[in-house]
């Protein structure tokens, strides 16, 4: 074997365990196998075999979210905001890949949720998707006139004239006894 095929053969075992770490670490968040598939070069068979041995089942089946709509609802907006507004902060002042990003911004958005004694309503697969959409100009972040806060929103809304849920909640919110109905002591 010559030096540059020793070379190169080493170098796809780096890389393959660099995309064996990733996965795990995806599939820790709770990444399903598509978004596996996505950021890594591992084969399907190898992402399947290791989401069944990191998690001691087999993957969820069906298709991934595909919609900007989600994030465009009352409360899934409020909690897709505050993941977008840190994965921005950590793209500004980290030298990061763009998955890295998201799975840092993922961890301090479910930490903050934790702190307040609550339940991340973005699952990972969906803060992932919130990133693509984001990158790929389908949903931009607008500020709202009441707040200076920034907050997802469709690219076309009219931004000098928008008001954010928090300042302007639904009428109905927080009214039902629903998982994330405002609480009178928050």
């Amino acid at each position: 074997m010559t030096t540059a095929t020793a070379k190169s053969a080493s170098k796809s075992i780096v890389s393959e365990s660099r995309d064996i770490e990733r996965a795990i670490e995806l599939i820790g968040l709770g990444a399903r196998l598509q978004v596996l598939e996505s950021e890594t070069n591992l084969s399907y068979e190898k992402l399947l075999r290791l989401y069944k041995e990191v998690t001691g089942r087999s993957p969820s089946k069906g298709q991934l979210p595909f919609s900007t709509d989600y994030f465009l609802q009352w409360q899934p907006n409020i909690h897709a905001s505050l993941f977008e507004n840190i994965r921005q902060s950590l793209i500004k002042t980290v030298a990061l890949d763009d998955i890295d990003a998201v799975m840092k911004a993922y961890r301090l958005y479910a930490e903050q949720m934790q702190v307040c004694g609550l339940e991340p309503l973005l699952s990972f697969t969906r803060a992932w998707r919130l990133a693509r959409f984001m990158d790929a100009g389908m949903l931009v972040r607008t500020r709202c006139t009441c707040c200076g806060g920034h907050f997802v929103a469709d690219p076309y809304i009219n931004t000098r004239h928008y008001v954010c849920g928090l300042c302007k909640p639904p009428a109905r919110a927080g009214k039902g006894r629903a998982d994330g109905a405002l609480r009178a002591d928050a």
